[in-house]
């Protein structure tokens, strides 16, 4: 049996703190389920019709994610990566209840 791997997000005092592998203009506003990397560690796709550029691609992503877990904006803010294809985005609020969002959303990942 394999070993079950970490999932992309973990619980803090504040709430989560979600690892995310962004694909802009890719054709839908959605989460696109997890995936491990080849340096073992996993993401949570999302992808958004937005470009890249001045910050619309952040912002589209942050809607998916608040929208996925029934949150305000103001409850999901942008840590690391503003320019990067991997972004960490920190979720204030029920840390294990968002967690098992996450984890019901994405399959049981």
């Amino acid at each position: 049996m394999l070993p079950s791997r970490p999932p992309p997000w973990r619980v803090t005092p504040e709430g989560i703190e979600v690892r995310i592998r962004a694909t802009p203009r890719g054709g839908r506003d959605a989460l696109d389920g997890v995936e491990t990397r080849d340096d073992g560690t996993a993401v949570l796709k999302v992808r958004v019709r937005a470009a890249p550029e001045d910050g619309a691609a952040n912002a589209a992503i942050r809607d998916v994610l608040r929208r996925a877990l029934g949150l305000p904006a103001s409850a999901v803010t942008l840590a690391t990566g503003a320019t990067a294809r991997i972004k960490l985005f920190r979720v204030a609020g029920d840390g294990p209840a968002l967690a098992e969002r996450l984890q019901s959303l994405t399959g049981g990942a």
